[in-house]
């Protein structure tokens, strides 16, 4: 009797569990498209022509956030102490470490940059952002470049 009462245990379970399978299963796989931008936004980009340096040493927090925050950091604080720009270009790091292996000392070089007048694509441009088949010949700005979408 225990016997045929743990066959049909199992045979509950393993049925449960393959009807919840094919639920997953088909709610992860649709074959649905991508979605298509639908706008684009336009920048310039006004660089500095004079080079910054910057050194950190970073503190506990920082660095238990890994090296990609401690760099993070560095670059955030270079930017803010250069006249608030929004990026560094040409970007180099130097990164010191003590004997232990851990960061010990940070710095940071490039030249700071803003973004500056924002500005919509027109329809056409935009049009071939999204529509890569109808790219017009001799659009300077995509430069016949399709992208992938």
């Amino acid at each position: 009797m225990k016997r045929l009462l743990l066959f049909f245990v199992v045979a509950v379970m393993a049925t449960s569990c393959a009807s919840s399978a094919k639920l997953i299963n088909s709610a992860t796989h649709s074959k649905a498209k991508a979605v298509q931008p639908v706008a684009a936004l336009y920048a310039d980009l006004d660089v500095s022509p004079t080079k910054i340096s910057y050194f950190l040493i970073p503190g506990k927090t920082v660095i238990m956030g890994g090296y990609d925050n401690v760099i993070n950091t560095a670059v955030r604080e270079a930017l803010l102490a250069n006249g608030n720009a929004d990026v560094l270009v040409a970007m180099e790091t130097q990164v010191k470490y003590n004997s232990l292996g851990e960061i010990e000392s940070v710095t940071v070089t490039g030249y700071p940059a803003t973004y500056t007048n924002f500005r919509s694509p027109s329809d056409e441009v935009l049009g071939t952002m999204v529509n890569t088949s109808a790219t017009p010949a001799g659009n300077s700005l995509t430069g016949g470049v399709k992208f992938g979408f």
